[in-house]
């Protein structure tokens, strides 16, 4: 049978440490953005409502001529109020699915989707295309996406308790 090594090997040095734990930074960012970004639409009086000065209706009608893809928006105004949930709530799951590292890349997937989606709706017209943050955000979950959530995370003490 193989050894089997402790969730932190404390005879490293600190540039071992540093190595390891690369993206922790980019999790936590993440994470705490999405759980923000997610709680303030659902608690946002005027965000969640078809209609009015800042409502998720208004921002999709505001954008439909201008974006990338016409018909992510004319879906999201089927129903805005349940669209304005669904990214709300998406964002939560993201933003704590990513912290605590439970299902790491799945919980990154659906944040690189969401960025996409935003990115190809919201904020497709920005110009130039860097003043926009929703790309930005799409590439800062990619690596996540490829790596996961190796380490202090839930996958890991999963990982570690089959073994």
């Amino acid at each position: 049978m193989g050894t089997r090594t402790s969730y932190v090997d404390r005879s490293s040095t600190w540039r071992d440490m540093i190595a390891r734990y690369p993206l922790l930074p980019l999790r936590i960012f993440l994470g705490v953005t999405f759980v923000y970004a997610g709680l303030d639409k659902l608690t946002d009086s005027t965000f969640l409502r078809a209609t009015g000065a800042g409502s998720i209706g208004e921002t999709m009608r505001a954008v439909r001529d201008s974006c990338a893809v016409p018909a992510l928006v004319d879906l999201a105004l089927k129903s805005p109020v349940g669209f304005g949930y669904a990214i709300s709530l998406g964002e939560l799951a993201v933003g704590i699915g990513i912290l605590i590292g439970l299902l790491g890349r799945v919980a990154a997937l659906g944040g690189a989707l969401i960025s996409l989606s935003l990115w190809l709706t919201v904020s497709w017209s920005s110009t130039p295309y860097y003043y926009g943050n929703d790309l930005a955000y799409l590439m800062a979950w990619l690596p996540l996406v490829l790596a996961g959530t190796p380490l202090l995370s839930v996958d890991a003490l999963l990982r570690q308790r089959r073994h």
